[in-house]
């Protein structure tokens, strides 16, 4: 019976099981949970966070994918009628299906290997979402947060800070969790704007401008658009032509993409 509550982390799902306490409690103040709230948490794992998530909200729903893991979840949980989990592989799933008539908050220890593009999964469900709480590798906490010019700064970072107001919250060690990963970890706050402080015509464009730019940083932003734009006349361009896209503001991207728009006109 000892084996069915401890399941092995499986490497395939990118599962590190956070077992320190002191975490866990610092991590469900830093969400500040309350009882009408649609609480979303992807990957529960064996439940850690999830208990004291639903001691505040026992309407909690969790998104798992792990086959092995939902019928742990589901009798350590029996008490609480309202626990609901969705089976799903969060990478496909419909998150704006759970809002109802409410925005929901969605909570998180990411899996390592799948965290970038589940970010960008999730900034698409963004005008459903209140605010998202994310244990991520601090690797791409860093690129979250990071300001032009600093070697961790590029797609991830520009049209997360493009969505969101992003917020670096505190690191978490390795030992807190169960196997310990190799890498230390830290916990993100992201909250959407309501409407983006710059906002960009053509958002689908800024998504293009932003990933070329950043395929090769190190190019001028006159050759970096040339993929976009072959024909592009740098000179006209509202924006220094010389300057390497590294260097670029969330607002300046902004700016240019909103100049590009009108040539496509």
């Amino acid at each position: 019976m000892d084996n069915f509550f401890q399941p092995k982390a499986r490497k395939r799902f990118g599962q590190n099981f956070l077992v320190d306490e002191n975490i866990i409690e610092r991590i469900v103040r830093a969400i500040a949970p309350r009882e009408t709230d649609r609480l979303v948490e992807i990957g529960p794992g064996q439940g850690a966070i999830t208990a004291l998530l639903l001691h505040h909200c026992p309407g909690l729903t969790a998104v798992e994918l792990d086959r092995d893991l939902i019928p742990i979840l589901k009798f350590k949980f029996r008490d609480y009628p309202d626990f609901r989990i969705v089976e799903q592989d969060a990478l496909k799933f419909d998150f704006g299906s759970l809002a109802g008539d409410g925005p929901i908050r969605v909570v998180g220890n990411l899996p390592y290997n799948i965290s970038t593009p589940l970010l960008f999964h999730l900034l698409g469900f963004r005008g459903a979402v209140r605010d998202m709480h994310f244990m991520l590798q601090k690797e791409v906490v860093d690129r979250l947060i990071a300001a032009p010019g600093t070697r961790a700064y590029g797609r991830l970072g520009v049209m997360v800070q493009y969505h969101c107001k992003v917020q670096g919250l505190f690191p978490v060690p390795p030992q807190s969790f169960r196997p310990a990963p190799k890498v230390d970890s830290a916990i993100v706050r992201l909250v959407p704007h309501p409407t983006p402080p710059y906002a960009a015509v053509d958002e689908n464009l800024l998504q293009r401008l932003v990933q070329v730019a950043f395929q090769q940083r190190r190019k001028t932003l006159r050759n970096a658009i040339k993929p976009l734009y072959p024909d592009l006349d740098a000179a006209q361009l509202p924006l220094d032509a010389g300057r390497r896209p590294e260097t670029l503001s969330v607002q300046e991207f902004v700016q240019l993409a909103n100049y590009l728009s009108t040539l496509d006109q």
